[in-house]
């Protein structure tokens, strides 16, 4: 993805983008009529009063100021639950909620909409027929209100909830680890091994490289006949003494700036082209829950269900050889599987070699990655012995460490 297409698709996501798309439609409905009023070719029949529309008008815009404040600090209330009982990453992810920007935008729309809409009465700019048409437009704007509320309240019973923070980190992180398994290297060729004179370029600030624009860089490389090679992937953390990317040729300064602009560099980490932060993420709901001040055992459980679901997405075997050699000469790493495991399981195991029924579900979640990644087997063997040693170390209870043994015989024969 370009750099200008991942921009315009996080500034979609923003609470404030719906918000004021929605205000601004509010404001162009409610002068629309009274710009068509006169230019329509037939009167309506029937009274209305002025004070009718403008009661209604009231009404809703004092309403809906209030709905609004209520939304804002339910949204901030969930935000702050997500931050305390499972991870501050996920905060991001509720923000980007579509179900509680749409309620929020909805009502601060009809609040707009019922603002102009007085403006305009009390101003006499809508005459007869325009009274009539804003009270039609007023009755659909509060039927949407009415079908944005109930919406909304059903979707406060679950949001920020634990649950709610496990599946929506799950989703984020599976659609990365799908976007990685269908593209590994970003749109570019696999790593090679960099020539020692291949000239260095640094980056400028200090912060998680999250978005990393190869397109851009295959026409840098196409134009100056040059091999790039990229030192740092999503998630990475940068300064200016680190490398972003070594150049086989020639580099003016002007190319060094075109190179750094490639790299959208950031004091947070973001879940689009990083893979790897939602299986932080994940990983940190349950140590977090495994924690002695929580003991809850079970919500580590429903994260490791989740992690394998999410690890699983990662592809058997590599892209094609015939296809990567038709991409531009940018060579890009990808990230080690010895990585990915140790983010995903390494708090867990660190956290919950106390409790049996989550070292149970460990063992037999990495027997499973054990069958499903040939390549990977190596790694997971050695986690799932690590598991094996917490275990018998910190189980104290004989019937739990023989239930212990029994399932880990199942998933680990000799």
């Amino acid at each position: 993805m370009s750099r200008w297409s991942w921009i315009l698709t996080r500034i979609v996501r923003k609470v404030w983008f719906r918000a004021v798309a929605i205000s601004l439609a509010s404001v162009a409905l409610a002068i629309l009529v009274g710009v068509i009023a006169p230019w329509l070719p037939y009167e309506f029949g029937g009274e209305m009063g002025q004070d009718a529309v403008g009661t209604i008008l009231g009404i809703m815009a004092s309403s809906m100021l209030a709905v609004t404040t209520f939304s804002l600090s339910a949204m901030v209330s969930a935000y702050s639950s997500a931050t305390q009982l499972a991870t501050p990453r996920a905060t991001q992810l509720l923000m980007d909620d579509p179900t509680s920007q749409n309620a929020l935008s909805t009502f601060l729309g009809a609040f707009v909409f019922s603002i102009v809409g007085i403006i305009g009465l009390q101003t006499g700019v809508y005459g007869h027929d325009g009274r009539i048409i804003l009270f039609g437009a007023t009755v659909l704007i509060v039927i949407l209100v009415v079908a944005t509320l109930l919406r909304w309240i059903a979707h406060l019973t679950t949001f920020g909830r634990m649950a709610d923070v496990i599946d929506r980190v799950e989703d984020a992180a599976g659609k990365a680890m799908a976007r990685f398994a269908a593209d590994p290297h970003l749109g570019g060729r696999p790593a090679v091994p960099i020539p020692p004179a291949a000239t260095p370029v640094t980056g400028s600030r200090t912060g998680y490289v999250t978005h990393v624009d190869v397109p851009a860089l295959g026409r840098i490389a196409a134009r100056a006949g040059a091999t790039i090679h990229v030192t740092v992937l999503p998630g990475s953390m940068v300064h200016p003494a680190r490398d972003l990317v070594r150049v086989e040729g020639a580099v003016d300064d002007a190319m060094r700036d075109a190179l750094r602009d490639a790299f959208t560099i950031e004091r947070h980490r973001s879940f689009d082209q990083d893979h790897q932060l939602g299986l932080i993420a994940l990983s940190e709901i349950a140590s977090r829950a495994l924690a002695p001040a929580t003991n809850d055992p079970g919500t580590a459980i429903e994260v490791l269900n989740a992690l394998l679901r999410v690890l699983l997405r990662l592809p058997a075997a590599d892209p094609d050889a015939g296809e990567m050699a038709a991409r531009p000469a940018v060579h890009v790493a990808r990230a080690a599987i010895d990585d990915m495991l140790a983010d995903a399981f390494r708090p867990i195991l660190r956290e919950g070699g106390r409790e049996t029924e989550v070292t149970m579900r460990l063992t037999g979640t990495l027997a499973a990655l054990h069958a499903a990644l040939p390549r990977a087997r190596p790694s997971i063997r050695a986690l799932a012995d690590q598991c094996a040693a917490q275990a018998r170390r910190s189980t104290e209870d004989a019937d739990d460490l023989a239930a212990f043994e029994a399932c880990h015989a199942r998933g680990w024969p000799a």
